[in-house]
């Protein structure tokens, strides 16, 4: 049977802004859900968590649950994540497994064909954005490499988008693999400049960003 779940997030420093409140965001999707008859709904909640990456307790928990016919609604983008890369990574997510993304800021509605249009001219956009995550990549390990011949086999040597975008795609539940295709159908280069990701890539981007945090890096 099809759910509605309504997303709910605010860091710290939101807490003082009322447009982006918990209070301002229940208030627009439940005027949304009363507009469409929706009355079986789960509320989500992260609060005091950032949106740059889905590394959050809260989505992460959540979308591995959404099956086909649910709807995951958002009063505005950002608060699901404040990476385009991420939110249209999402879009596609729930094109392919078949549930419906609404963020009412937008008018992004993955389920009808005005929504998936909007959907469609931001992932060009996104397209974009990683064409240019690519590029700062290739221009900085040139630079390192000019500078002090620095050899780059750890994800260290990979801008952090790169390794957030690596971490939200695997989070949204792709395997390694298949983020290893999406990474290279995308043109990212790897830390060490090639241009085919690897699932044992992925894997190392994983680990090292699971050892800077516990490092406090």
């Amino acid at each position: 049977m099809s759910k509605v779940y309504a997303y709910l997030r605010v860091s710290t420093s939101d807490q003082a802004d009322s447009g982006a409140g918990m209070a301002a965001q229940r208030h627009a999707v439940e005027q949304e859900t009363s507009r469409r008859g929706w009355t079986d709904v789960e509320w989500v909640e992260d609060g005091g968590w950032s949106g740059g990456s889905l590394n959050r307790p809260g989505i992460s928990g959540l979308l591995p649950r959404l099956n086909r016919g649910d709807v995951l609604v958002v009063s505005k983008l950002d608060r699901l994540s404040r990476s385009l890369v991420d939110a249209v990574g999402l879009m596609e997510t729930s094109q392919r497994r078949g549930w419906s993304l609404v963020a009412l800021d937008l008018g992004v509605d993955t389920g009808t064909p005005t929504g998936r249009l909007i959907a469609s001219v931001m992932a060009a956009v996104a397209s974009w954005e990683r064409d240019v995550i690519g590029q700062r990549t290739k221009d900085a390990m040139a630079a390192k490499k000019a500078a002090g011949g620095v050899r780059y086999g750890h994800s260290s040597g990979l801008p952090s988008a790169v390794q957030e975008r690596v971490a939200a795609l695997h989070e949204t539940g792709l395997s390694m693999c298949a983020v290893a295709r999406v990474m290279t159908a995308d043109g990212v280069p790897t830390a060490t400049g090639q241009p085919r990701w690897y699932s044992s890539t992925v894997r190392s981007v994983l680990a090292s960003r699971a050892n800077d945090r516990l490092a406090g890096i």
